[in-house]
C-alpha cells in the first residue's frame, strides 16, 4: 500500500479511530526499538559472558533447591 492510499483510508476514520491508530503505531515503533536495543546489548555482552567465569559463577546453583529462611 502506498502512502497516498494509507492517508486516504486514514481520512475516512473518526477522530477516535485516528487517535487509536496513532497510539498503535507509536507502540509498534517503541517495541521494535526496545527489541533492537536488547539485541544489540546482548551481542555486545556475549563475549564477556563466554570469557569471564565470574559473570556466570552463580549459574552453578541453578539446579539447587531454594529454601527461604524464617
Amino acid at each position: 500500500m502506498q502512502t497516498e492510499e494509507i492517508l486516504k483510508e486514514v481520512s475516512n476514520l473518526s477522530n477516535a479511530g485516528k487517535i487509536h491508530l496513532i497510539e498503535e503505531i507509536i507502540k509498534s515503533i517503541s517495541e521494535s526499538d526496545e527489541a533492537s536495543n536488547m539485541e544489540q546489548a546482548a551481542e555486545l555482552l556475549y563475549s564477556d559472558y563466554v570469557n569471564d567465569n565470574d559473570l556466570t559463577a552463580f549459574t552453578a546453583l541453578d539446579c539447587e533447591d531454594f529454601y527461604e529462611t524464617k
